[in-house]
């Protein structure tokens, strides 16, 4: 259990599987308490919830929450403060793959507005309605640490990728002005940007066998990158050990990017 970290409080968007689930359980181990959201499956959910509390004795909670429906966040943030008094970090994390992103998922003659509008709202919309309502709640405690997941797809070409990598390459930049205005309250705002990291999301790209083999045929590690891998890199920036990082892209890739 870390000192800095025991007894705050996480919100995380999408925290039922992949890098949310690991997001949730790191942070738990260090005695943070948990507020996440699910999209449809609530089992799922309160399943998680009781394996966290009775392994590392925080307080986490669940709640429902449509991606594609940002402005909710203000309703959803005031169900968090009848069972939280603070909050200290929010990670925009969940996304979007499947119906959701017919139009947006595909080589650029493909593309139409519908899917990229709905990658937009769900990763750019999404990370400026939770982080607004979050760092009003850090400013009465005194400061906090806000994340985005990202993507080194808005680095290198990635197959049927640019709906996605448009719309990180997006969030990346509002990361650093909501850094500019937010540091002033004590707010640090940071991205996680993430290689092919061996999830469902990527498991739900047609060429995802491809795509795991060359990852790590690329990476010097010559490994997949894991939840796990992001989980670490999240916890860091929202630690005292990364107080003077804001506006910040932290790359965790394996060394892909570069080869």
């Amino acid at each position: 259990m870390n000192e800095f970290m025991n007894g705050k409080t996480l919100v995380i968007s999408g925290g039922t599987k992949g890098i949310g689930k690991a997001c949730v359980y790191k942070f738990a181990e260090a005695g943070v308490n948990i507020a996440f959201t699910y999209n449809s499956n609530e089992q799922v959910a309160q399943d998680i919830v009781k394996d966290v509390e009775s392994k590392f004795g925080v307080k986490c909670r669940c709640y429902s929450l449509n991606i594609l429906e940002p402005e909710n966040y203000k309703e959803l943030f005031e169900e968090i403060d009848e069972d939280f008094d603070r909050i200290d970090f929010f990670i925009s994390n969940a996304m979007i793959y499947g119906r959701a992103v017919v139009g947006g998922y595909g080589k650029f003659m493909k593309l139409r507005p519908r899917g990229l509008n709905n990658i937009y709202t769900a990763t750019v919309n999404a990370f400026v309605c939770g982080a607004q309502q979050a760092a009003k709640r850090m400013q009465k405690v005194g400061g906090g640490s806000i994340i985005s997941l990202s993507s080194t797809g808005n680095l290198v070409y990635i197959e049927n990728y640019a709906g996605h990598g448009t719309n990180k390459a997006a969030v990346e930049a509002m990361v650093r002005y909501a850094a500019s205005e937010l540091g002033e309250m004590g707010i640090r705002v940071n991205a996680v940007s993430g290689g092919p990291i061996d999830t469902d999301a990527l498991k739900a790209f047609t060429n995802y066998e491809e795509v795991r083999d060359r990852t790590a045929e690329l990476s010097p590690l010559n490994r997949m990158g894991q939840p796990t891998d992001l989980a670490s890199a999240c916890y860091f920036l929202c630690t005292q050990e990364s107080s003077w990082v804001t506006g910040h892209t932290l790359i965790v890739d394996g060394g892909t990017t570069f080869k």
